[in-house]
């Protein structure tokens, strides 16, 4: 836990004390408070009751807040001019975030709400950050969450708090893209004549083309991944191939496979440019 240094009072020391609902005192101005949020700014503007004990008394006043020390201290360090402090997760993002627009902090917001398009972020749980991201309104951030959730099977991510603030509109619109992406993508998977494998093809005359037997284990492979994650991560690395060629039992699409990867490439290349964003 963090607060402003001592530096960032300046002489004239705090005027305002924020009680956190841990009961840890956080000092602070008004002054930076009411500059940084129309929420304090309106707050301050009121008339201040004078105190019970002596009404002629120069106190410093205490705000109670709902927030958690940990979440107030970190957001207090985004209104001062201090050095941004560390966010290591999204819980701690999605609290801070929800504190600074509940009390009007649009500079912080401001700053906070990028951390959701950092890859070390949105990688821990793309659904979650695009909740997230649509629990403010965030479009951006929302739209680039969504490309990252293309990597993960959407149905089987792990609940949390912030799926409760997600509207049905939303969620509809993730799962019809990766539905349209889905489709798309199985209909690029066709193999060109050129293609074939010595051993699968060099045997007998065929009057019509027959795909290599690895490509028809691809086929069936990569639709099945394609159906629940609509992206190319998995179907071309190098343990997914090798376990196509393991399903096919032939001694030579290994090689075959090798010899096309040309057209893999190029495959690969058209499902990557399909629409990924909502």
């Amino acid at each position: 836990m963090r607060i402003p240094s001592d530096r960032a009072f300046g002489p004239s020391g705090p005027d305002v004390i924020l009680l956190t609902a841990d009961e840890v005192e956080i000092p602070a101005h008004k002054c930076i408070l009411s500059a940084a949020s129309p929420f304090f700014e309106h707050m301050f503007g009121l008339p201040q009751p004078k105190t019970l004990e002596d009404p002629s008394a120069d106190k410093i006043p205490i705000i109670p807040v709902s927030e958690h020390s940990s979440v107030m201290c970190t957001l207090i360090c985004y209104v001062y001019p201090e050095p941004d402090p560390v966010i290591s997760s999204l819980g701690d993002l999605s609290s801070l975030l929800d504190a600074a627009v509940k009390y009007d902090f649009d500079g912080a917001t401001s700053r906070l709400r990028k951390y959701l398009t950092f890859p070390e972020f949105v990688r821990e749980n793309p659904l979650r950050a695009f909740a997230i991201a649509n629990r403010y309104e965030l479009d951006y951030e929302a739209r680039v969450a969504s490309k990252y959730t293309l990597s993960v099977n959407v149905l089987d991510c792990p609940l949390s708090d912030d799926l409760k603030f997600i509207t049905a509109y939303s969620y509809h619109r993730l799962l019809n893209l990766h539905r349209q992406r889905s489709i798309a993508a199985r209909k690029l998977l066709e193999l060109p004549e050129d293609v074939k494998c010595m051993q699968c093809n060099g045997g007998a005359y065929y009057a019509n083309f027959i795909p290599p037997k690895w490509w028809r284990e691809f086929e069936r492979m990569a639709s099945e991944e394609l159906a629940v994650r609509p992206t190319t991560d998995v179907i071309f690395s190098m343990e997914f191939l090798s376990k196509v060629v393991e399903a096919t039992g032939c001694p030579r699409c290994a090689g075959s496979i090798l010899c096309a990867h040309g057209f893999l490439m190029d495959l690969k290349s058209q499902i990557d440019e399909l629409p990924a964003t909502i």
